[in-house]
């Protein structure tokens, strides 16, 4: 029988691109994850999912049972309590039990740094590489330096700054050196620790093929996509005071980017580059590792985001940044099947209407006409049925999976792109959980600007589409029953 791979954070950006990986290669596998119901949607037909969690040690060890190798992808940057403290705890625990188990291997990934003065950030993810080499099961402990590609945490910084700001104040870490690697050779490199054998704790250094700052990471950018930027050079900027500036224009959360500011004071190179005689694996540049982004950037919605993992425990959340966009999201749990949750949201625009605020849209529609867009008049080609490529008043459907999916993209005017999802997934007993997104990818400062405008409605239109669209599937089931 193939052997068996635990796979830890594959809600997260990185585990959900190595997960693809090991699916290809036909690997059997099985996920631990906090929310099941969200990661079961990704997986393929011969992956496992199961409830758990590596801070809760009664959950670790039944998802243990019969494993032969472990990725242990997990950290704990935006957890409530001292993150340090709770990766700490997670990593002995993972590790006895994994021990117990008789796991063969642990495979970590970790982050580049030397000397003393590490970020709390660095140390954290240094210090849980040394408690799992420690725990009695070999395992191997790759350090990375920042990971380059679409949907990064650092890749998506850098497109928002150079994207939005003509004139950029950089603060000294914009000097710093780093050796930043492609999300494509991380995944190579944790692919060919599954297949190298140990039989104790081994770290490995792994970055890319060239040594360079964040400022000339942001030059690169900006020289492939034509643009123009002026950088002035300022010698202090708090790390708080940098992360609140991150907050304004780029993907990152104000505490997140906090964490990630600190660290991006330290040099993040490769002084072994042992890695590269152990590991079958060629990295590419860094101008590569943005070209690479910038090719893939057009199929961000169905790739992993670096806030997938952040974003999986949240019911509702609204003015968040996902990478370049900007998003406001609900999510309700209804007593229906997906089949019946579906039925309004299937329904939805032309004569239904959008299940809130009817004159607003009209309104709306109305100056979008004025201002040369399709505005409502084109309505929809059938009232019940949708197919990918319909317009659907002054939205064009991009996807549809029956009873499970429909997003629709902006074709109104408005400074940037603009989508509008539903999801519909199964529960427990009959029960589904709708979530309503709204994403919004804004072109430079206006568009920014729009959107903050907006944001005060948001509430108020889409918080009361999703009630009232909990209400249509209640009056669906009732005519279903009456039937």
């Amino acid at each position: 029988m193939a052997r068996l791979i635990l796979l830890t954070g594959a809600t997260g950006y990185v585990g959900g691109r190595l997960l693809r990986v090991l699916e290809e290669r036909g690997e059997r596998i099985r996920c631990l994850s906090r929310r099941p119901e969200v990661l079961e949607h990704r997986v393929g037909p011969t992956t496992e999912v199961v409830k758990g969690d590596v801070a809760r040690s009664e959950t670790i060890a039944p998802a243990l049972a019969g494993v032969d190798t472990v990725y242990y992808l997990v950290h704990s940057m935006s957890s409530s309590r001292p993150f340090d403290e709770a990766d700490r705890e997670a990593a002995h625990s993972f590790g006895a039990a994994a021990r117990e188990a008789g796991v063969r291997k642990i495979v970590y990934l970790g982050g580049l740094g030397h000397g003393r003065d590490l970020s709390s950030h660095l140390r954290s993810r240094q210090e849980v590489g040394a408690i799992l080499r420690g725990s009695g099961v070999p395992t191997v402990e790759l350090r990375a330096s920042i990971v380059i590609g679409s949907g990064s945490a650092s890749f998506e910084m850098i497109r928002a700054l150079v994207e939005k700001l003509p004139v950029m104040i950089t603060p000294r870490w914009v000097r710093v050196e780093a050796q930043p690697i492609a999300i494509e050779d991380v995944v190579a490199y944790l692919v060919a620790a599954l297949d190298h054998e140990t039989d104790a704790g081994e770290l490995y250094e792994i970055g890319g093929a060239d040594r360079v700052t964040y400022l000339e990471l942001m030059r690169e950018y900006a020289r492939r996509r034509g643009l123009r930027r002026l950088m002035i050079p300022v010698p202090v900027l708090s790390p708080r005071l940098s992360s609140l500036w991150l907050w304004l224009f780029t993907p990152v959360y104000a505490g997140v980017g906090r964490k990630l500011v600190d660290s991006l004071r330290n040099e993040t190179v490769v002084r072994d580059p042992g890695a590269l005689t152990v590991f079958p694996v060629e990295p590419r540049t860094a101008a590569a590792a943005i070209e690479r982004a910038l090719a893939n950037e057009d199929h961000e919605m169905a790739e992993t985001r670096f806030s997938d993992e952040a974003l999986a425990d949240r019911s509702s959340f609204g003015g968040v940044r996902v990478g370049s966009r900007l998003v406001d999201a609900r999510a309700a749990t209804v007593r229906h099947p997906p089949p019946v949750a579906f039925t309004p949201i299937r329904r939805i625009g032309g004569e239904t209407g959008w299940y809130r605020a009817a004159f607003l849209w009209r309104v709306r529609g109305l100056l979008d006409v004025l201002a040369g867009g399709p505005g409502l008049r084109r309505g929809r080609r059938d009232p019940n049925a949708l197919r990918v490529g319909d317009a659907l008043d002054f939205w064009r459907v991009e996807a549809f999976e029956p009873d499970r999916l429909l997003r629709l993209r902006a074709e109104m005017r408005v400074p940037g792109r603009a989508w509008l999802q539903f999801e519909v997934e199964p529960c427990a007993d009959e029960t589904s959980r709708v979530t309503q997104t709204a994403i919004f990818e804004p072109v430079g400062l206006f568009g920014l600007v729009y959107w903050y405008c907006l944001w005060p409605f948001h509430h108020f239109i889409f918080g009361g589409m999703l009630r009232n669209l909990t209400l249509a599937m209640d009056a669906a089931a009732a005519r279903r029953a009456s039937v």
